[in-house]
């Protein structure tokens, strides 16, 4: 069994655990996600929606209409800015940001999505299954 998945915000305000595992960890290169998080992508573990919960404070909400067309509600500290999750409507999970893990060590990508929307110096993870755009 894997270690439970706890983390929060830089400034400790928000904390967060999730009673299960990760269903899916990836790397998401679409545009939304690199604008999110300054970066060529976000590094996610997919958790099932009720087995995420916040422990401490509350998130401030960011909606836009993703690639697919559902509803992506990014989750962040009103405090600090820092990323903490995604709620994908049209998925029964929650998107949480390796970087706002205890232990970031637990993020272990096995898929890129988006891949087509990588910028030319994006980094990529030899071995994982990559998707061009959304494999759902």
């Amino acid at each position: 069994m894997a270690a439970k998945i706890v983390g929060g915000c830089m400034c400790g305000a928000v904390r967060y655990e999730s009673a299960t595992d990760a269903a899916m960890q990836a790397s998401c290169y679409c545009r939304d996600c690199q604008r999110s998080t300054g970066a060529a992508f976000a590094p996610v573990l997919l958790v099932p929606k009720d087995a995420f919960k916040l422990t401490k404070g509350e998130l401030k909400q960011y909606e836009v209409t993703g690639d697919s067309g559902n509803k992506v509600s990014r989750g962040f500290c009103a405090n600090c800015g820092s990323p903490i999750m995604s709620i994908l409507s049209g998925m029964p999970f929650i998107a949480v940001k390796a970087g706002s893990l205890d232990d970031p060590n637990q993020f272990k990508p096995t898929a890129s999505i988006f891949v087509a929307s990588a910028p030319a110096w994006a980094p990529h993870f030899p071995g994982v299954t990559t998707f061009p755009r959304n494999p759902g």
